[in-house]
């Protein structure tokens, strides 16, 4: 195995502190509420929203809207074909996708009510969990769903002994540290905080920092893919 990082420049040109090529668009689905598109390097996933819609189900909140996620891989998605029965993987990323926004939200507006959010990963590089945070986020916005702050995820690692961000595939494979971090960055938040691999407390404390002036960056691209929609909008009429 090769070095990861050679003269301060990882294998795809990138300095430690760079971003892969990062595009968002909102209103991408047209029968759902809400609705977001993500390429995050070769990533490529759309997020759709349904709901709120009244439930009387067993277990739906008296109080409060319930959500439900289901984060989904395309056979096709991954270089070798993935079976299209949900993974055990799959379902743990739902759950993470799903308490990872759910602070966001102001549910108790939506008593007795399901939104449905789901997340079909079209091809995957590395971070498909941190890229189907950010764009649900948006989707979620998009379908009007009342929020403290949109979310934004990224994942910071330890490759060669250094720490960098948003890893690669190769570089989440290969890496000695995967930590994916979501921010609620208005609120000062953090609402996700995985890791795979060992750190010390100055790496942790280092790599907390590099992923909120990531999400900084992130923030602004789902700023601007909401206002391409609703500012073109209204500059139409």
């Amino acid at each position: 195995m090769g070095n990861l990082i050679v003269d301060g420049k990882r294998t795809d040109g990138r300095g430690i502190l760079d971003l892969r090529p990062l595009k968002l668009e909102v209103g991408s689905i047209k029968n759902a509420a809400g609705s977001a598109y993500i390429e995050h390097g070769k990533n490529k996933i759309y997020v759709a929203v349904y709901g709120p819609k009244d439930s009387h189900r067993y277990g739906t909140s008296m109080e409060k809207a319930v959500i439900r996620c289901r984060y989904h891989m395309s056979p096709f998605s991954t270089d070798e074909r993935k079976s299209p029965q949900p993974s055990r993987r799959e379902i743990e990323i739902s759950k993470v996708i799903r308490d990872a926004l759910e602070s966001s939200l102001i549910l108790d507006e939506f008593p007795k009510t399901l939104l449905d959010i789901y997340v079909e990963v079209l091809q995957s590089d590395g971070g498909s969990r941190s890229a189907s945070i950010s764009a649900a986020s948006i989707a979620l916005a998009d379908a009007g769903i009342p929020m403290k702050d949109l979310v934004e995820a990224v994942a910071v690692g330890k490759v060669d002994g250094t720490l960098v961000v948003d890893l690669s595939d190769k570089e989440d494979k290969e890496g000695e540290v995967d930590l994916p971090i979501a921010f609620m960055l208005n609120e000062n938040m953090i609402t996700l905080l995985q890791m795979d691999g060992k750190m010390t407390v100055e790496e942790f404390k280092e790599a907390v920092k590099m992923a909120m002036e990531a999400a900084k960056k992130i923030k602004e691209k789902q700023k601007e893919a909401l206002g391409k929609k609703y500012f073109e909008k209204v500059d139409e009429k």
